[in-house]
């Protein structure tokens, strides 16, 4: 006998440990005769990791497919991992060994350093892996794969010498994003753009040699300039007065009329604190129209002004150094060209080694003596921030390695374009072209020591040598050496064979490759690539990534391109983007705001079924999720209502029946569910097919719920209480059976209480289980038309309707309510004469009638060819409730107004938050939906 109860916390590890038994999830389980391949690769979550919001919508909706496609036959891989987190790694163990207080990174060396990361993994990382579990993901956990594992290292040296031999991996002296915290260059996508309350110096430079211009000081009007006096300096404005060290030019427009004379003379200006001459360049760069249209441009620390440098071909001066101090002390780029007098020389010394914010208040005051310093005004602008080091980012001057992305990126972009990988939703293809085509290099070169060390060995002329291992790069270089004369072939046959004399004249890289290079390679590299695999020629190419819109760029792309280099096709044919999920007020989750939500606080609290089918039933194609702890327990409410249906069948003698054949039955409730069960399962495949969660969840729930609980059962419940007999022993038979298909349509969604009853009603007698539920057939029986099942959707729409009127004209639930039928044909006379008991039982009616026209104040529905109708004299106050109903609707009509026209106030939109947006847009729709009913009951009531 089921407990009254269904325990989530008891049950759900035993279930699991089911699964893990039967190998349910192991590749190919299940999966029939010459079943085609279905693979979805998990996207890595980081081996730091815990789970949360995002990782439990996006690896439920993922199990939702693969359990779905296991149940139908096809041979299924979902194919799990971890990602090796190069910074997220490399600063936990850091932290570690300081908490532990331990020598730190530096002091114990790199080999040492490295074997202390492999230990934390072994202890500590992958946590999230057992997370997932709780969740319930049927990955093929068998083949789990880390990107540090040996066979993934060995694709990642592949790749990496492959594309540098084809050109397509370079090493070129370009900024990057550096993190002076962290000592590394971080990628673009990396990088958060945080508002900050600053300043906008304007700072005067001199011109040289007696040169003046015409700088307007009064304006009409229209904003032309009436008055001008004569100026011998240049004003431009900066929010970073420090880099002014690096300056080499002053930009202004072609176009600027005030200074065209300067620049065709070649003026230069003389920059204060240093000395130099620099050129006045015309460059469309400079905005005429913002502040005095002149702009100092530093190549080595600023994107726009790098590209400035390159088009007037200005040195790039680098004035500080990793960890963001200015150094001038033997700095040959600032020195270059230089006479300093003493009174420089000892500003020099003030400057060199200060941080760079302390440098700029120095710079800052040293202006203002001068007379340099024009004016400071505040300015709040966007300062781009490291997401892990956290302090401001440094465009750096610096080698690092390349991938030439643009070539890469164009079979990516044919691909997409042609269709052959589709984005759903469509509308996320404009994202991904935007950035594709506007595709910088990619900086893969990362300053840290855990993850793939860079495969490149430096000779002593600097000479690179690029190779899979060790071995190969000794052997290109002393065959290069020998060449050149450097080593005898004699010298080079015994220092083949000894690599620690090798490693005094040939050293490695230090550097490791971006994390996001290793998972660029991941539908191919988890498969054994470059081994010619088994696995790899039967799963690849995989067929849908499921992923968050947020690494479209770090990720998809990425293995679009290099899925498309290194197998001659795209790694999926459907990337499948959900939306975020937020707090129950709209709010992006965040911890510094405290509206996170713990997906394993709430697994604990309502089970993890609950907290999936919340997931995917709020999983609408392009809508964020608004989500609150009352929605899972309200979905876990479900899970009751299952549980005590089958309870319920259990205490009634519903046993599963050998041989039992739906299309046998003669009831006609039990003939009706039968057709209810096929266009419930066409329906949650048909949406899941389509990527439309929500739906799916739709249909199962609405048929659970409503067609099987509150109507088959409802309906059954009188021949289930009758004397024994065919009819009963039928719908004892016929309730087993679909108690055993909605354990099948739910199971995607709620794997761990469908498995555990599946396994429970099999006590109940009746034939074995021939597999675990994860393994079993989905139901798949063609959806054929019945006058049984035409008969009771009649009948539940007519209740549904009565209740609905009920409920609008507020008729006391025990007030028992006549039915008039009028304009009934002889089919619907007959299904009165069945249903009359069901009729007057469950829509609360005293009798059942027709007549050919309708009595005087009743409420009508229209249900088929006939109408029903209420009379409610007596019942209700017909006036009082049409007073009241016109009331509403008025009121309704106003809330409506005043919502759109905050809507339509183009500043609210632009500037309330997206979630103060959203909510009022939900508030319109509610009122809109419930304006519509107000509207159908008021025209009932007219049509007296």
């Amino acid at each position: 006998m089921l407990d009254k109860t269904f325990d989530a916390a008891a049950v759900e590890p035993r279930v699991a440990a089911a699964w893990e038994a039967a190998g349910a999830f192991k590749a190919g389980a299940g999966a029939v005769a010459g079943a085609e391949p279905y693979t979805i690769v998990i996207p890595p979550p980081n081996v730091t990791g815990s789970l949360h919001m995002g990782h439990a919508l996006n690896n439920t909706l993922q199990d939702v497919l693969v359990r779905l496609m296991r149940m139908r036959g096809r041979d299924v891989l979902w194919q799990p991992g971890l990602d090796h987190a190069g910074i997220a790694t490399q600063m936990v163990v850091e932290r570690q060994l300081a908490e532990r207080q331990e020598p730190g990174r530096r002091d114990i060396g790199r080999a040492a350093f490295v074997d202390k990361v492999w230990s934390w993994k072994a202890e500590s990382g992958g946590t999230i892996v057992n997370q997932l579990q709780r969740l319930g993901a049927s990955c093929d956990w068998s083949r789990e794969r880390f990107t540090m594992d040996e066979g993934l290292s060995k694709a990642v040296a592949r790749v990496f010498v492959q594309l540098y031999r084809e050109g397509l991996i370079y090493k070129d002296k370009r900024l990057v994003n550096w993190d002076p915290k962290l000592l590394t260059a971080i990628s673009d996508l990396e990088v958060v753009q945080t508002e900050v309350k600053g300043n906008l110096w304007h700072f005067r430079y001199p011109l040289a040699d007696g040169a003046t211009y015409a700088a307007p000081i009064a304006w009409d009007e229209d904003g032309s300039p009436t008055e001008f006096e004569m100026r011998d300096y240049i004003t431009v404005a900066t929010t970073r007065p420090e880099t002014m060290l690096g300056d080499t030019a002053v930009a202004v427009h072609p176009d600027d009329n005030r200074y065209r004379e300067l620049v065709a003379n070649g003026a230069k200006v003389l920059l204060p604190i240093v000395g130099r001459l620099i050129p006045i360049v015309a460059d469309e760069y400079s905005d005429p129209e913002k502040g005095t249209g002149a702009v100092k441009i530093t190549p080595a620390h600023d994107f726009n002004d790098f590209e400035v440098g390159r088009r007037h071909d200005l040195a790039a001066i680098s004035i500080l150094d990793v960890e963001g101090k200015v150094v001038l002390h033997g700095n040959e780029d600032f020195l270059a060209g230089l006479e300093p007098t003493e009174m420089q020389r000892g500003v020099w010394d003030q400057l060199h080694g200060l941080d760079r914010f302390e440098a700029r208040k120095l710079i800052v005051r040293i202006f203002e003596e001068a007379g340099f310093l024009e004016k400071i005004e505040p300015h709040v602008h966007m300062v781009p921030h490291g997401d892990r080091g956290g302090v401001p980012i440094e465009p750096f001057l610096t080698d690092q390695w390349y991938v030439n992305a643009h070539e890469l990126a164009k079979p990516a972009i044919a691909s997409v374009r042609a269709g052959r990988t589709n984005f759903v939703p469509k509308n996320w293809d404009k994202t991904y072209f935007e950035w594709m085509e506007n595709i910088q290099p990619w900086c893969i070169s990362r300053q840290l020591w855990w993850g793939h060390q860079i495969p490149a060995w430096y000779g002593p002329d600097g000479r690179i040598f690029v190779a899979e291992t060790e071995a190969e790069a000794i052997g290109e270089a002393l065959a290069h050496y020998v060449t050149t004369g450097m080593f005898t072939d004699e010298e080079a046959r015994l220092l083949a064979g000894d690599p620690e004399r090798c490693a005094i004249f040939l050293t490695r890289d230090e550097d490791v490759l971006d994390t996001w290079f290793s998972s660029a390679l991941w539908p191919f590299s988890t498969l054994g690539w470059p081994d010619k695999t088994p696995e790899l020629a039967r799963y690849y190419q995989t067929d849908v990534l499921v992923t968050g819109f947020d690494i479209i760029f770090f990720w998809v792309a990425r293995m679009m391109m290099m899925g498309l280099h290194f197998m001659d096709e795209e790694p999926f044919h459907t990337v499948y983007i959900h939306a975020l999920v937020r707090d129950e007020k709209g709010a992006k989750m965040s911890k510094s705001k405290g509206n996170v939500l713990d997906p394993l606080v709430l697994i604990d609290e309502y089970g993890a079924d609950a907290l999936r089918f919340t997931l995917t039933a709020m999983a609408a194609q392009g809508r964020d999720i608004k989500l609150a702890p009352a929605r899972v327990a309200g979905y876990r409410n479900f899970g009751t209502k299952l549980w005590n249906a089958v309870r319920f069948a259990e205490m009634n003698g519903c046993v599963r029946t050998a041989g039992f054949d739906p299309d046998a039955v003669t009831e006609t409730i039990d003939r009706w569910i039968v057709v209810e069960v096929a266009k419930a399962a066409e329906g949650i495949a048909a949406a899941v097919d389509a990527y439309r969660f929500n739906d799916a969840a739709a249909v199962a729930y609405g048929f659970v719920w409503n067609s099987f609980c509150d109507w088959y059962l409802e309906l059954a419940k009188p021949i289930l209480t009758a004397e024994d007999g065919p009819a009963k022993d039928e719908v004892r038979a016929t309730t087993a059976w679909a108690i055993d298909e909605i354990l099948k349509l739910l199971h995607p969604f709620m794997p761990f209480i469908t498995e555990e009853l599946w396994a429970r009603t099999a006590e109940n007698g009746g034939p074995q289980r021939e597999s675990v539920l994860a393994l079993t057939r989905w139901p798949e029986r063609p959806v054929v038309a019945s006058v049984a099942a035409d008969e009771i959707n009649w009948l539940v729409t007519l209740i549904t309707e009565i209740r609905s009127v009920r409920a609008e004209m507020n008729v006391p639930p025990a007030t028992l309510v006549p039915l008039v039928l009028v304009g009934a044909s002889d089919v619907t006379r007959a299904r009165l004469g069945t249903h009359e008991g069901a009729l007057k039982r469950l829509a609360r009616l005293s009798e059942v009638s027709v007549a050919d026209r309708a009595p005087g104040q009743a409420a009508q529905i229209v249900v088929g060819e006939a109408t029903a109708c209420l009379p409610l004299a007596g019942v209700v106050d017909i006036a009082a409730e049409h007073a009241r109903l016109e009331k509403e609707l008025v009121k309704l009509g106003e809330e409506i107004g005043r919502i759109d026209k905050k809507l339509g106030n183009e500043s609210f939109v632009a500037r309330a938050p997206e979630e103060v947006v959203e909510a009022e847009r939900e508030k319109r729709d509610g009122y809109a939906e419930r304006r519509d009913k107000v509207a159908e009951a008021l025209a009932r009531l007219r049509a007296e």
